[in-house]
């Protein structure tokens, strides 16, 4: 066994993010992250990586290395730790971020190790470096790791912003350290790929917010991700310039900040920051109420205050809603929803959509070539995104002149041996494990085809009871629906399906009648196509027989 690479998650989908690196003694993960559920999961509240290959191997993972701390990166960790101990390297804000994760979930023991850039690491027989990278959230790295097969250099999530608002880019020289010293592997974030230039600095937004803070009449409400603490500086920043108070609101949004203001990343010089209490003692054109619900969740602070149930935050026609955050994929009704709500209500909204309110914390084409161009890796696998998003960085890298035959698209699970034939070999176990409420892993995907089946045909539950010792149907068959029609007007319909029901029960011969599972079956059969017939619908049909 040589060196293995091995995704777990992060590949065509925007999430999951989860990487092994292995030799045949040790193995170390980068990332555990989750993903919120797509439209048609219902009823599930997060989605986290198939961890079955790090359980099965436990004695082989030696660290959890952590390149920053958003939710698609760290979310699944203490899902892992939880049937897993594991040292978990990460920057100092990574760690803050984690820890309160960890203590929500009552997990105490696990030995975090805050790492530094420009240092050496060694875990088994790897080395490894963290780098910074500029991102969307402070404290953001990659990583280089020295194997036995040669460097393999992941970027985490990037951009290349040479004016970022802590002042410190990205580590190009780093960067082009390895390339010189020669990559062998490159991972590389593809989530934006597709688009054209250069990704616009995160001073850009600062610089909107001033020409909008300095001209309001009333509140203004900015709704942002929890986790983007520079996002929330320069609010401050501009807030100071222009003589206004900065309210922060919602449970995760308080939690971060007050993380980062421990930890020294969030500098409040001049006290613009008040308490919910203190809203009352300032007119309406010095507040800047900052919270979250920027991809439209259904009790986020935005949500809330769009139906009208926020306690502290009603909506006038003097506000000014800033949603500094672009919609994630399939998120886009949620938040177009809750706009258009607050545009009744007579609001102001300043969206990423008419106005430099937000940019992106991913690299676009020209960004992903010049990384391509210093790093100079012989094999490249583009990670971090859909499946079209790393076809086209696969082909950003056939342009700067990387061999096609050198560039690999993974998918989940695939085994990446990169030895003397470098290849995809094999699979491990990989995909998708549903969280819902306490449970983790039990809701499978019948479940939630059964789920999709209710919510989009209703059901039908058809109730008869039988003599348990000769068989003779004595009550019944009775049938309720719901979701399906709306009994009081479809008493004909259901009259029709109780005697067809009926009709068939009294063909069956006592040996079925006998055997419920297979009368379950037939009353099910018979059902499905009389209801389709009928009203071209599928429900979910329930027959319950019951023995007297």
């Amino acid at each position: 066994m040589g060196i293995n690479v091995i995704p777990l998650g992060g590949l065509s989908e925007i999430g999951l993010n989860c990487t092994v690196i292995e030799d045949k003694s040790n193995a170390i993960l980068i990332d555990a992250g989750l993903m919120f559920p797509e439209e048609d999961m219902l009823g599930v509240d997060l989605v986290i990586p198939d961890f079955t290959y790090v359980y099965d191997n436990a004695a082989r993972f030696k660290a959890l290395f952590l390149t920053h701390a958003h939710e698609d990166h760290v979310g699944a960790v203490p899902y892992l730790l939880e049937k897993i101990k594991l040292p978990v390297y990460g920057t100092k804000f990574t760690l803050g971020i984690l820890q309160k994760k960890l203590d929500e979930f009552k997990i105490n023991d696990v030995d975090l190790v805050e790492i530094e850039t420009k240092k050496i690491y060694k875990i088994g027989n790897f080395k490894i470096e963290p780098i910074l990278m500029t991102h969307s959230i402070i404290g953001g790295v990659g990583f280089a790791i020295e194997t036995s097969a040669g460097i393999i250099l992941h970027t985490g999530d990037f951009k290349i912003d040479q004016t970022p608002v802590d002042g410190k880019p990205i580590d190009l020289a780093r960067l082009a350290y390895y390339g010189e010293k020669g990559v062998k592997l490159l991972l590389s974030d593809s989530t934006n790929a597709l688009n054209e230039g250069f990704t616009k600095s995160e001073k850009k937004v600062g610089e909107a917010f001033y020409n909008i803070f300095k001209e309001v009449k009333g509140r203004v409400i900015v709704v942002t991700f929890a986790s983007n603490i520079h996002r929330v500086q320069q609010i401050i920043d501009v807030a100071s310039l222009t003589d206004k108070k900065v309210c922060i609101m919602g449970k995760s949004m308080v939690r971060n900040t007050s993380i980062s203001k421990e930890l020294g990343f969030l500098k409040d010089p001049k006290n613009c920051i008040i308490e919910e209490s203190q809203l009352s003692d300032y007119p309406d054109d010095r507040l800047i109420i900052v919270t979250t619900g920027s991809q439209g969740e259904p009790m986020s602070g935005l949500s809330r205050i769009a139906s009208k149930e926020h306690q502290k935050i009603k909506v006038k026609p003097t506000d000014t809603f800033i949603i500094s955050a672009k919609p994630i994929p399939g998120n886009e009704k949620a938040v177009y929803r809750i706009i258009n709500t607050l545009l009744k209500e007579g609001a102001i909204i300043y969206h990423d959509r008419n106005s430099q309110v937000h940019v992106s914390g991913h690299a676009s084409k020209d960004e992903l070539k010049i990384l391509l161009g210093v790093v100079k890796p012989k094999y490249f696998i583009p990670i971090h995104g859909e499946y079209m998003m790393r076809m086209a960085h696969r082909d950003i890298a056939i342009d700067v002149g990387i061999n096609k035959e050198n560039i690999f698209m993974l998918d989940n699970g695939d085994v990446f041996e990169l030895n003397n034939n470098v290849k995809a070999t094999k699979k491990v176990p990989a995909g998708r494990v549903f969280v819902d409420g306490k449970g983790v892993g039990d809701v499978e995907d019948v479940v939630i085809r059964d789920r999709m089946q209710l919510s989009t045909d209703g059901f039908v539950i058809v109730i008869l009871a039988f003599d348990s010792s000769s068989g003779e149907l004595i009550s019944g068959p009775d049938i309720i629906t719901k979701g399906l029609t709306y009994e009081e007007r479809s008493k004909k319909l259901i009259n029709e399906a109780t005697s067809m029901v009926k009709n068939l029960v009294n063909q069956c011969d006592l040996n079925v009648r006998m055997d419920s599972l297979e009368l379950k079956k037939k009353i099910r059969k018979a059902l499905n196509k009389f209801l389709y017939k009928k009203l071209m619908r599928n429900p979910m049909v329930l027959p319950i027989i019951m023995e007297v």
